[in-house]
């Protein structure tokens, strides 16, 4: 009886594995890719020289297309440390877009109906009308739209509040992402007990009648143990603390769900069904389009183009280039996230005249002082710097990287606003 039942879970345990390898199709390189090819660029030896004082996380994915233009990838990796914390910012608004998207087709809700947030709990407020829209009326179609054009924070607070601590943190669970931990609203500084507290919503049709309705929900989410310090001092208030700052009770989300996290939405067939998303191809056509629309593409909002410049939220190769119009052959469907020192860009790129895609990641902490808190940071200077180069070099390599075949990359070719 042992023996039959250990061969059958040996049995299981084989074709288990087969599956998923059919599923990720994934290789993961084993040579310092990333480090060789950012060697043969002297704009690249401080951050080579100084990778763990920077914090710099890399994750590149070449991706090759079959016959059936079925793409296999292969990943390289570049100091990923999972130890090497970094605070996430605003590239949390990803998760919380997709899962708010996917709530909304739980409840078999429109994401165009009218989302009211109500106040019910200390420091909440409420929203009844939206003057960025085209009409006026506040929608979750809307807030995702604006998270991923100018990365807006008062957009993903309210779906955050949509959703509510415990829900995303669970969702993310069940997807795998066992250590991601969603756990403030953005750009508001509030006490732990608020951000636990999330606002009443209802969604009601064209003639007002509720669709649905949630109260608050207070979130009893047990925080995971950690200790998670940087820097060498912050500032409270006006005064100096010299001690690390801690980010136990932040956001945390590794680069490498992120990438993976991107990649379950961008190809969705290549991840294990439990980590997709309950998607119509509708849903994912819209997400493409605001992920990858420029804010001089979009009438609703009518965005002041020097302030949101076609590399605003495109960090990648276009990151410090504030007149620089990025061209229409190329793509870039992403999330970026800066605050505390630390910038973030997670994106799949595409270029639809040389036929080329890749998938790039990285995070760098931009803070020489070591305060936070101070709002001196080296953004400008050290940080866009590096990832607007490394985008460049990754997608030089990209162009004469031999294919077997051409990809075909009409799924992501799209209609946008202007």
């Amino acid at each position: 009886m042992f023996r039959f039942s250990f061969l059958a879970a040996c049995t299981l345990m084989v074709l288990s594995l087969v599956q998923s390898c059919k599923t990720s199709r994934t290789a993961v390189s084993k040579e310092p890719f990333l480090e060789q090819l950012m060697s043969g660029n002297p704009a690249f030896a401080n951050a080579l020289k100084s990778r763990d004082s920077l914090r710099i996380q890399i994750i590149y994915t070449q991706i090759d297309r079959d016959a059936k233009n079925r793409p296999r990838f292969t990943d390289h990796y570049f100091n990923v440390d999972k130890n090497l914390y970094f605070y996430p910012a605003s590239t949390v608004k990803m998760p919380i877009a997709f899962l708010a998207l996917e709530r909304l087709n739980e409840l078999k809700i429109n994401r165009s109906a009218t989302m009211i947030t109500e106040k019910g709990y200390a420091g909440q407020t409420a929203v009844y009308n939206d003057p960025t829209s085209a009409d006026g009326r506040p929608t979750a179609e809307h807030y995702i739209k604006k998270l991923f054009l100018v990365s807006d924070n008062d957009a993903s607070n309210r779906l955050y509040e949509l959703l509510g601590q415990q829900y995303m943190n669970d969702r993310l669970k069940s997807k795998g992402y066992k250590e991601a931990q969603i756990l403030h609203r953005l750009g508001i500084s509030m006490p732990e007990e608020q951000h636990r507290n999330t606002n009443p919503v209802s969604f009601r049709d064209s003639s007002g009648a509720i669709l649905y309705q949630q109260p608050n929900i207070a979130s009893n989410y047990v925080y995971q143990p950690r200790t998670d310090f940087v820097g060498k001092g912050y500032m409270s208030g006006d005064k100096l603390v010299n001690e690390p700052f801690n980010f136990s009770r932040k956001n945390r989300f590794y680069l490498t769900d992120l990438h993976q996290l991107l990649r379950s939405v961008i190809f969705p067939e290549s991840v294990p069904k439990q980590q997709r998303f309950n998607f119509t191809e509708d849903d994912y056509r819209f997400l493409y389009q605001y992920m990858s629309q420029l804010p001089s593409e979009t009438k609703y909002p009518d965005y002041d183009l020097a302030e949101h410049y076609d590399g605003y939220v495109k960090f990648f190769m276009y990151g410090t280039q504030k007149k620089t119009s990025i061209p229409k052959n190329i793509r870039i469907f992403n999330k970026v996230g800066w605050a505390y020192g630390f910038l973030t860009d997670v994106a799949y790129i595409a270029d639809f005249e040389k036929n080329i895609e890749f998938m790039l990641s990285a995070t760098i902490y931009c803070n020489e002082d070591g305060i936070l808190n101070d709002d001196r940071y080296d953004f400008d200077t050290v940080g866009m710097p590096f990832l607007e180069t490394l985008g460049k070099l990754v997608y030089d390599y990209e162009t004469k990287r031999q294919r077997k075949v051409v990809p075909d990359l009409s799924r992501f070719k799209l209609t946008y606003e202007k």
